[in-house]
């Protein structure tokens, strides 16, 4: 995959779904092409920590301050998810790596967790077949997309208006086998 395709879409489309958002939690040990794309959104602020131990980096966060979280790791579990709701505000949202749509197990796992706290649970495309996951309290990623944020982005190489939807459109077989586990 090229190298602006991950960074671009983990940014874009959280801050691009997300109303206001001014505070952003970074989770993860490589971030530098995260807060790349994050400095064009000059008015959030952006706190980094690292992926390594998730549950001790939230720990420390307070509660209900943080509008969109990123987690660049595939170890959030139970208990790290609900460090993510408390921190997170009544309308934030939390984009995530996670395994592979074909891991259904993994995913069945992770996915009734989030459902324990947010109303809106979908993963999206990147360009190699790849995935991220997008859970919201309150924004749906394609209904409430600020598209004119969208519009006046610039200097992307992969992300645009267009793309931002498209990504969570899924074959019908996911669809099936992920039916009361996604949420739209």
């Amino acid at each position: 995959m090229k190298t602006f395709v991950y960074p671009e879409m983990m940014v874009h489309v959280s801050m691009c779904t997300h109303k206001e958002p001014k505070s952003v939690l970074v989770a993860s040990d490589s971030r530098d092409l995260l807060n790349a794309e994050l400095a064009r959104y000059r008015d959030a602020t952006v706190t980094n920590v690292g992926s390594s131990d998730l549950l001790e980096s939230f720990r420390n966060v307070d509660e209900k301050s943080i509008d969109v979280v990123m987690v660049d790791a595939e170890t959030a579990d139970g208990a790290v998810i609900a460090h993510i709701s408390r921190i997170l505000k009544d309308d934030g949202l939390v984009v995530m790596k996670h395994p592979s749509l074909d891991n259904l197990s993994a995913n069945t796992q992770l996915m009734k967790a989030l459902g324990n706290y947010f109303k809106i649970i979908m993963p999206y495309r990147l360009e190699d077949g790849s995935t991220l996951l997008l859970s919201s309290k309150e924004y749906h990623p394609t209904a409430d997309v600020i598209l004119q944020r969208t519009d006046l982005l610039e200097g992307q190489q992969y992300y645009n208006c267009d793309v931002h939807p498209a990504s969570f459109a899924m074959p019908q077989y996911v669809r099936k086998n992920y039916l009361g586990l996604a949420r739209n």
